[in-house]
């Protein structure tokens, strides 16, 4: 009898240590939820966000992440500040310093492009060869943020510019294309393909980054409060993005472009391609000290030099202060860049 009720009491031990080893288990591999919201509909743009999903990045770093489309209807800087995402891709530092000017509470922690996309088109026989030879353009076709802004610092920076030559810009490129002394404004990765395609030459393309407007772009957004009580997901989240983008530009991306187009059904594999080789050949993401410090790199002084020269456009006020929205903590560590070795 005694010998039974000791079996017994073995089996029932092992069980519940099986039970507890299980238990166990299962928080280990409990993956920490969150909620990435982009700017846009899906495209290459985001191609790194949707690798590290694709090929399980985000999960060997602990984390499941979803992806929250943007677009024109969309409101994913509102879900940010409802708690219902924890991190938003940023377009500029110019919504940064328009951020800490009204006291909302957010601050990047990664840029992934260094950057900015933006830039004005040309025709190709117009004879501008740099940004400055389109003072004499008489029509420039442009959308608001990018008159209040970037057009701002290039008057400021560019003789012969002009508040006359503004355009709205619709979306459509048939205004530029019927005007050949026009100019247009454009993101490397997406317009050039489309005037390509539609009018059978490619335009010239000057990047106001490349002229010295040097905003960091496409950023990592998140909430202050959530930054200071998640660091170690903060920091496993930038590193898991890093490296998914290296593993996008250099990597097979199959997968994650068809997370793209499944989020995004107008979407190509034309245009993808394009944007890809356009995002390489144009330094967005490694150019400046990405190249040596890994995509995602951010340092005080090039966001002081940016917030100088917009306060210096008039497109900002002076005596911001500007520590408030950024932390380099997260980046510039070299994660990912073995992988394109």
């Amino acid at each position: 009898m005694k010998a039974l009720k000791y079996l017994r009491s073995l089996a029932l031990g092992a069980a519940g240590f099986a039970l507890a080893a299980s238990a166990l288990t299962g928080e280990a591999l409990a993956l920490d939820k969150v909620s990435f919201g982009t700017n846009w509909l899906a495209e290459a743009e985001h191609g790194g966000f949707y690798q590290a999903v694709a090929d399980g990045t985000y999960k060997k770093y602990g984390l499941d992440v979803t992806i929250v489309q943007g677009g024109p209807q969309a409101a994913n800087q509102a879900l940010l500040m409802a708690d219902k995402i924890q991190f938003y891709m940023q377009g500029n530092l110019i919504g940064d310093f328009s951020a800490v000017e009204q006291g909302v509470p957010v601050m990047e922690v990664a840029a992934v492009f260094q950057k900015d996309p933006q830039g004005f088109l040309a025709h190709p026989d117009a004879g501008a060869t740099s940004l400055g030879d389109l003072s004499k353009a008489p029509v420039i076709y442009m959308g608001k943020e990018v008159y209040a802004n970037a057009f701002q610092w290039i008057k400021a920076n560019f003789k012969g510019f002009k508040d006359e030559q503004y355009r709205p810009y619709t979306f459509s490129p048939a205004p530029f294309l019927a005007n050949k002394d026009s100019a247009q404004q454009a993101y490397v990765t997406s317009e050039p393909y489309e005037i390509e395609k539609q009018a059978g030459w490619k335009p010239k393309v000057f990047l106001f980054a490349d002229a010295g407007f040097s905003t960091y772009s496409e950023m990592i957004e998140a909430k202050v409060d959530y930054v200071a009580k998640n660091p170690d997901i903060v920091q496993r989240f930038v590193d898991a993005t890093t490296v998914g983008w290296y593993n996008y530009l250099y990597g097979d991306n199959k997968a994650a472009n068809d997370l793209i187009k499944k989020d995004n059904p107008d979407m190509t594999d034309g245009q993808i391609a394009y944007s890809i080789k356009a995002m390489k050949d144009s330094g967005l993401l490694e150019s400046g000290d990405a190249l040596t410090k890994g995509i995602g790199c951010m340092t005080d002084a090039r966001v002081k030099d940016f917030y100088g020269k917009m306060v210096k456009a008039g497109v900002v006020k002076a005596d911001l202060d500007v520590s408030k929205i950024y932390t380099t903590r997260f980046v510039c560590k070299g994660v990912g860049m073995d992988i394109k070795k």
